[in-house]
């Protein structure tokens, strides 16, 4: 199991809340549940709905490292797990090159030389050379750490098949050192956009959250906590407009980031209400296309 830092759900929403983090109740049940029981949490919903901050805010409220993967198409086992400093390999045979005349020294054949020098490659093969990435830096952690796995489903299924490997033992082979196995489990959370279907052996593997865009009633307590200038009425319109603007068929709805941004740009702009100029003189800050702006502003514009 990992080791957990919480103790009970409503400890996951109090700790959550001191990074000024709104915590539903579905979210800290995962949360918990996760830590208890060793599980990653696979999380699932549209963009900007907070996945990736979730993540960071569960590292912010442990004290614990948050080590970060973001797949992207063609990532593969090296660029997540390590590579060998080829240069300072190199930089070391230069320097060392008396020392490896000396141990060649009598060698009749060059099969005999390869042999001498195999007996020592451990040398130019040791912790001293390697490069963890994410995974591995997870693994090899002194401490405890919170492992993301950013946007997994943009990763090839090639990939997420190798991450079940990982996930399930938290140990990696590496041909030249051996097995490396975790000292500390780490949390880990995989976000996913639904870009693509995940395999069922993956899900298994995980607690599922699936994260919507706040209720009218959270939206309106994340942007009076992130944005303190704003007025409590205009606050309430705002997110109500929002809503609105979301229901409509644009080609990117605006993220919660997004409705932060614009609440202070209305705080910026010493907005009253939210008129037509006001509109037009801040959506650019919630919408960052030009057809969803002439379409909110077609059928929300007042």
């Amino acid at each position: 199991m990992s080791e957990s830092q919480f103790t009970s759900i409503e400890e996951v929403i109090r700790r959550f809340e001191e990074q000024e983090y709104i915590c539903p109740r579905d979210v800290a049940v995962t949360v918990y549940l996760a830590g208890q029981m060793g599980k990653p949490v696979l999380t699932e919903g549209p963009a900007g709905v907070g996945k990736t901050e979730l993540a960071k805010v569960w590292a912010q409220a442990t004290g614990r490292e948050l080590i970060r993967l973001q797949c992207y198409e063609g990532l593969d086992e090296s660029k997540a797990l390590y590579e060998w400093e080829y240069t300072k390999q190199l930089l070391y045979t230069q320097m060392l090159k008396e020392k490896i005349g000396e141990i060649l020294a009598g060698a009749a054949t060059l099969g005999e030389a390869v042999a001498r020098l195999r007996t020592h490659e451990s040398s130019f093969f040791s912790r001293d050379f390697l490069v963890p990435r994410p995974l591995l830096r997870a693994i090899l952690a002194d401490q405890p750490a919170v492992l993301l796995i950013d946007e997994v489903d943009r990763a090839d299924q090639e990939f997420e098949a190798f991450l079940l490997e990982v996930l399930s033992d938290f140990q990696v082979s590496v041909p030249e050192l051996g097995t490396l196995t975790a000292r500390h489990r780490p949390a880990v959370i995989l976000t996913s956009n639904a870009t693509r279907q995940l395999s069922e052996a993956l899900r298994r593997r995980c607690l599922y959250l699936y994260m919507d865009y706040p209720s009218h009633e959270q939206e309106v307590k994340i942007v009076t906590r992130k944005v303190p200038g704003l007025d409590a009425r205009l606050a309430e319109q705002a997110v109500q407009f929002v809503q609105k603007v979301r229901a409509l068929p644009l080609r990117k709805a605006p993220s919660i980031g997004e409705t932060l941004d614009w609440a202070l740009v209305l705080v910026l702009l010493n907005a009253r209400s939210l008129s037509r100029q006001v509109l037009l003189d801040s959506l650019n800050a919630l919408l960052k296309d030009r057809e969803d702006v002439e379409k909110v502003l077609r059928e929300l514009g007042r």
